[in-house]
Parts: C-alpha cells; sequence; structure tokens
C-alpha cells in the first residue's frame, strides 16, 4: 500500500518540556517511513494545553530532531499548503469543524458545572460502575457561544474493529465511547478532536504513535466517522521499557533530556542506529546501519509488538563502534571541546595529542569520556612530568628485600644501555619491545617492565611501557628513567 500512494506521517509533540527517547523514537519511525517511500514528513506542534505548556519547548524540540539529522518538510516556521504546524494558530479550523457537527446534532454545549460532573462521578464510584458522561447528556441542547465548553455526541453506541498496523486486528467495546469534551471553555481543542482534524486536512497517511492511545482509538473512529474523514493507517509503537524491563519508560522514571546525549558526546548517528533497533529488526544479523541503510531496510511489518528495552550499554557500544571508524579530523571535531584548556597550553601544536589519539579511541565510548580520563590524571604523564613515591618503582617480587631499591636501579640502567643505540627509525613499539624483551625475559618481566612503566607514567595503571616509550619518544624516555635513576 505505502508503494501505491504518497505517504505523508507526522511527529506531533506538546511543547510540555524536553523530549527524551521515547518520542524521538517516534518521530524517527515516522520520517524513516515517510523517507522510504519518497513522501512527506510534518512537524507539527499540540499545543492546545496552554497550562501545561513550557516555553521554549519548541525550539528544543526542533533541536533535538535536528541533531538526530530529521528535517520535517513542513513544521514551525515552514507552513505547508494546509498552513500552519502549530495547533494554536489554526483554531478557526476547529470551530469550521465543531460547528459542522453542531448542524448534525452531533455537538452540544456541556450544560454542567465542574462541581456537578464530579457528582456524577462520584456516584458511580460509589455504585461501583464506570462513569460515563453520555449517561448524562441532556435531552435538549442550548446554542453553543464558545464560551462553555463543547462535547461530542456519540451518534451510535456501538462496539469498534480496527486494523493495527502492526498489532494486526483489535476491537473494543460500546464501554469505550463517551461524549467527550472536543472544544474546552478556553476555546482551544483538545487531542482527541484536534489531531483529526489536522491528519485530514495535512494529509497523513500512516499515524504512528504509542501504545497509550489504543484504548483512546474507538472514540478517535467515533469522530471519523461522525466528521466523515477518512482513517489513516495506525500503527501503535511497542513501549520503551526501563533497563530493568519493569515499567514503561518515562520522564519520572530517569528518561533523559535526548539534548543531554548530544552533550555527553554521543553521536546523532549512532543514536539513530541505537533508536530504531528499540523495538524493530531490520531481520537480518546487521546492527551497525547508515542513515541510508535505515531508510532502505525499515518497513512497519518488523516492528515488534512486545516492549523494547532501553539499554544505554547497547548504546554505548554502538557509539563505540562509530568512534573506531572515524577518520582523524572527525575525531577530533567532536574530542576537542572535551579537551582541558592546559593541556593545549602545553601542547600548542597538537603533537602529543595526535599520538595518542589511538589511546584515546580505545578507552572511550562517548566523548565525554575524554574529559574524565583527563580529570583524573589519565593522561597527564604524556604532558607534565610524573610525579611518585620511589617505592613504587620497585616489583612486587623485590618489595620485601632490602635492597629492592638499589637492585631496580640496576635494571633502569640496563633498561637505558639497551635502549641508547636505538635509532630514530628503530624507536616504534615493536622496535623497542625487540630490543627490550630479550633482557626483561632473562631478569624477569615485572622487575624490568614495572619500573619502566612507572617512571614514565608515575601510574600503577597506563598503557604498556613499550607503548609509553614509542608515544613520549626517545629524548624524553631516557629522560625520565635517567631522572628516577
Amino acid at each position: 500500500m505505502e508503494s501505491s500512494q504518497k505517504v505523508v506521517t507526522r511527529f506531533a509533540p506538546s511543547p510540555t518540556g524536553f523530549v527524551h527517547i521515547g518520542g524521538l523514537r517516534t518521530a524517527l519511525f515516522a520520517w524513516l517511513l515517510a523517507k522510504k517511500y519518497g513522501g512527506t514528513f510534518i512537524l507539527r506542534i499540540e499545543d492546545t494545553d496552554k497550562a501545561r505548556e513550557v516555553e521554549g519547548s519548541i525550539d528544543h524540540i526542533q533541536e533535538s530532531l535536528k541533531w538526530l539529522g530529521i528535517e520535517a518538510d513542513y513544521g514551525p516556521g515552514k507552513p505547508g499548503p494546509f498552513g500552519s504546524c502549530i495547533q494554536s494558530e489554526r483554531l478557526d479550523t476547529y470551530k469550521e469543524w465543531a460547528n459542522k457537527l453542531i448542524a448534525k446534532g452531533l455537538a452540544y454545549p456541556d450544560p454542567y458545572t465542574a462541581e456537578e460532573v464530579e457528582a456524577f462521578r462520584q456516584k458511580a464510584q460509589d455504585e461501583k460502575r464506570p462513569f460515563l458522561f453520555r449517561d448524562h447528556r441532556p435531552e435538549t441542547f442550548s446554542t453553543w457561544d464558545g464560551t462553555t465548553a463543547l462535547r461530542f455526541k456519540v451518534p451510535e453506541i456501538k462496539r469498534y474493529e480496527w486494523t493495527d498496523e502492526v498489532r494486526g486486528e483489535l476491537t473494543a467495546g460500546p464501554e469505550a465511547l463517551d461524549d467527550i469534551v472536543i472544544i474546552k471553555a478556553d476555546g482551544y481543542p483538545v487531542y482527541a478532536f484536534a489531531h483529526i482534524i489536522d491528519d485530514y486536512n495535512m494529509g497523513v497517511t500512516h499515524v504512528l504513535r504509542a501504545d497509550e492511545w489504543i484504548a483512546s482509538t474507538p472514540r478517535f473512529l467515533s469522530l471519523y466517522d461522525a466528521l466523515e474523514i477518512p482513517r489513516p493507517k495506525l500503527a501503535t509503537l511497542p513501549p520503551i521499557l526501563r533497563s530493568d524491563k519493569t515499567k514503561k519508560l518515562g520522564k519520572r522514571d530517569g528518561a533523559k533530556d535526548v539534548l543531554d546525549y548530544k552533550k555527553e558526546g554521543y553521536l546523532p548517528e549512532a543514536m539513530m542506529n541505537y533508536l530504531a533497533f528499540i523495538g524493530w529488526n531490520p531481520g537480518t544479523e546487521q546492527e551497525l546501519f547508515s542513515r541510508d541503510e535505515l531508510i532502505e531496510a525499515f518497513t512497519l511489518d518488523r516492528i515488534q509488538k512486545a516492549g523494547g528495552t532501553a539499554n544505554e550499554e547497547k548504546l554505548d557500544w554502538i557509539n563505540r563502534e562509530y568512534i573506531k571508524k572515524m577518520d582523524q579530523s572527525t575525531f577530533w571535531t567532536n574530542a576537542e571541546t572535551f579537551v582541558p584548556n592546559w593541556v593545549y597550553i602545553i601542547d600548542t601544536e597538537y603533537t602529543m595529542l595526535t599520538k595518542i589519539e589511538g589511546l584515546l579511541r580505545d578507552r572511550i565510548e562517548k566523548f565525554a569520556d575524554v574529559k574524565d580520563l583527563f580529570e583524573t590524571g589519565e593522561f597527564d604523564y604524556f604532558f607534565k612530568e610524573p610525579e611518585f613515591e620511589p617505592s613504587m618503582m620497585v616489583w612486587k617480587a623485590l618489595k620485601d628485600t632490602p635492597d629492592g631499591l638499589e637492585v631496580t636501579k640496576g635494571y633502569l640502567a640496563k633498561v637505558v644501555e639497551i635502549l641508547e643505540p636505538l635509532s630514530e627509525e628503530s624507536w616504534n613499539y615493536d622496535g623497542i619491545k625487540a630490543a627490550l624483551m630479550p633482557y626483561a625475559e632473562e631478569i624477569g618481566k615485572g622487575n624490568v617492565l614495572w619500573p619502566m612503566r612507572v617512571a614514565l607514567s608515575g601510574r600503577d595503571k597506563s598503557p604498556d611501557p613499550f607503548e609509553l616509550a614509542s608515544i613520549l619518544g626517545k629524548e624524553t624516555t631516557l629522560k625520565r628513567i635517567k631522572a628516577v635513576i
């Protein structure tokens, strides 16, 4: 069906705060579907609940999508042939459709106060039955003047059946239908009414949505029928579960702002790859997908029904794989903001930073890890003279001997003797290792390589001494060992 029609999808968040990965995944799946079939993707802002609106949220939503690489064909500041993509700028449209329902006898002003409705609700609760407003529908309707809430009059109380592109055949009984508010007393429409009209006016063919909307679907279907609007295809996405799989991930359960991932140095292409696999799979063993590969592979029938897990260990692995494949220029474009300023003051030509690039790549999963490594002093010895207690020099086999330091000094002197004749051409990892290993194996690897490591780094955990020496260079290596002696 998708290939024989123009596919139009949308992401329609409310501007009530930051975007977390649940919302971003919905946007991604809708965008992938539209791009796969050469269709249109719309960013629509559903800002009809003014009490919950958070200032700056629209910009935040757009920035989040832009970071991931999702560009809307129409959105805020980019109206389509249907007009604005911001619901608060489309109020006349909703009133026009509301008046159509009124003309058909299918909408009426709510005649009750909030206190009266609450009394009805309490009575139903006391009688242990569900509260349905339609049980209190007035026999005659007054004229709606726009100052009170407008309710939809359900035209037919019946069982609804529908096809979900992910969940298959679904059904719900008459108890799911009610006379819901469609326009509030403040003049703003509710979601159940507005999204149906907007989807129709914007030509939306496929609605990808969270599973929380399944229970409300019969009410939506009743509105489609009453408005005589054709239904788009509905595709319910599986929930994203917390890592412990006990409940759905939400803002109250530690879901992070998407832009926090950006601040932590995650790559947008890695995040896109990660999100795509939460609730979808390509049906192959391939795990790393480029943007174009995801567009090519994505289909609705590969979306799973069961919930997917938000596993940041998986995100870390994917991000690390992308980091490994980066060219040098791209790597430093991402890493440089996480390197502390004192390093640039010392290493003005980026000479040492370039030399330790491989070590950095091997030790990070996200670029914020670069900052952590420097803050913990992990790489200080490449830029500063190391400081340490002399007792650190002695290998554990000599710790309890009275002359451990003197013996170690002799081992280091021999290391200098072996390394000094090496040419600059031979001063590399393999050359240094080939020169030292015969002596280390003769005396004992720990006796030789341990004090050499400490002399060069001042740390008990660091790259092996051959790598340290090759990066520091011949002059610095010999200088540090001689200073220790």
